[in-house]
């Protein structure tokens, strides 16, 4: 006989799948990782697949542990790529047809970020990792969100973005249809190379892997921070641009004139870049005074556990012992 499961979380990112067998009273039972989670380049199905990797892989945990888990009520998965909301229900569809729980629930990813940072489903939530993403929720359950699928949708930033725009200066500082930027000599010094040109052609040629690009913006941070007036503006922008989402967010819900927490997640903003943050503070004060700053680098699966407990009504204490699980 196993043990009852309430909910299945999951939580999956481009690079990395966490799923959690959590039960009612928040006890993490079993948990597993898989690889990352890219429908738009493999597919629905293989992009599922990997999910199922990791739903197996905690299965198994449970029964070598000697706790085999029960089929869940609940399957609660928290995706990257599911920005819209009829990829949500795409992917809910083939989610729901592995037969993993009774009911499934498919949010994009930030969602899970929010929860992760929130007492309560409460608050405006941005993550700007590869990407840039935004986020908000009330507990009557109305959300705020953009469609965040890149310029097409209005969007600027994330690690990608500020690398790309980093060597786009670069490129014209150094054959002179711009201004002059540290970064013509910082980015392919990071490399290596002796050149942006020698930079350009290597990436172009493969010969620095595609998967590399995001070096390029912590140099562009550590630039910034040299005192270097291009990477300064775009380290600027960056800040703009996190503020403006979540200003909108926070109108969206009613919340501008409340206090409010604003989580802030993802890997440029959990580095902490001490100018990011000067300027976001500094912006925040401007459009979003009574917004609540909160860094979150708990694993995002937490949030998608937490949101799953909040949908079986999960007493208070099941909260506190699943967060006590993460060390939140």
């Amino acid at each position: 006989m196993g043990v009852n499961a309430a909910v299945l979380a999951i939580d999956a990112g481009n690079s990395k799948t966490d799923a959690a067998f959590v039960a009612a009273d928040g006890t993490v039972l079993a948990t597993a990782r898989a690889g990352g989670f890219q429908p738009p380049r493999v597919g629905v199905g293989a992009a599922v697949d990997v999910l199922a990797e990791a739903v197996d892989a905690a299965r198994a945990a449970a029964v070598a542990a000697g706790t085999p888990v029960e089929r869940p009520g609940l399957v609660l998965a928290a995706l990257a790529n599911a920005d819209l909301p009829v990829e949500e229900a795409e992917l809910t569809a083939a989610l729901h047809a592995r037969g993993w729980g009774g009911v499934t629930e498919v949010h994009n990813d930030t969602f899970a970020l929010l929860r992760a940072g929130v007492d309560e489903p409460r608050g405006v939530a941005v993550v700007c990792g590869a990407g840039i993403n935004c986020v908000g929720m009330l507990p009557d359950g109305r959300t705020a969100r953009f469609p965040a699928i890149g310029k097409i949708s209005g969007d600027w930033g994330g690690g990608g973005g500020l690398a790309e725009e980093a060597l786009w200066y670069a490129a014209r500082a150094e054959d002179g249809r711009g201004e002059a930027t540290a970064l013509a000599r910082a980015l392919p010094a990071h490399f290596g190379l002796e050149s942006v040109y020698a930079l350009i052609e290597a990436l172009h040629l493969g010969r620095v892997p595609a998967a590399r690009r995001h070096e390029m913006t912590p140099v562009l941070f550590a630039t910034s921070a040299g005192g270097d007036r291009v990477a300064r503006s775009l380290v600027r922008r960056q800040a703009e641009e996190i503020v403006a989402m979540a200003s909108v967010a926070l109108d969206r819900l009613g919340l501008l004139g409340e206090e409010t927490p604003l989580v802030l997640g993802g890997s440029v903003l959990a580095a902490r870049h001490p100018q990011l943050d000067a300027d976001i503070a500094e912006l925040l004060e401007r459009r979003a005074p009574r917004a609540r700053v909160r860094v979150v680098t708990a694993p995002p699966v937490l949030g998608a556990a937490l949101l799953g407990l909040d949908r079986t009504s999960a007493l208070p204490e099941a909260h506190a012992r699943l967060r006590a699980h993460f060390g939140t």
